[in-house]
């Protein structure tokens, strides 16, 4: 049974920086596509950046430069640092991989504060 679980949710000021983890277990997590993505309240999930098992990374526009995201294989968990952090960042964060289906985590709150 595949689970993920993130943590590393809070409030920060405008220009703060959080680090999320997604720790994983149920896949062989090396070989296995890792994404972030997030929903603000009113709007739908968005892409936020992507880590494949091939060790490429991608990002949505409008965190690249702030935000980067890595992987311990050794400890089955994908992070994703935030710096530079804005109120329109305020949403709720979501792990997700893909297996026989897409899998998701129960997701973190952060609340960035102008």
């Amino acid at each position: 049974q595949v689970s993920l679980v993130e943590s590393g949710g809070g409030l920060v000021q405008a220009g703060g920086s959080l680090r999320l983890s997604c720790t994983a277990s149920g896949i062989i997590f090396r070989i296995t596509d890792m994404g972030w993505y997030r929903q603000a309240p009113g709007k739908q999930r968005e892409f936020v950046a992507l880590d494949t098992q091939s060790g490429s990374r991608n990002y949505a526009d409008s965190v690249k430069g702030r935000f980067t995201i890595s992987r311990d294989n050794a400890k089955n968990t994908v992070y994703l640092q935030m710096n530079s952090l804005k109120p329109e960042d305020t949403a709720v964060y979501y792990c997700k991989t893909w297996g026989t289906r897409v899998y998701w985590g129960q997701g973190t709150q952060v609340t960035v504060s102008s």
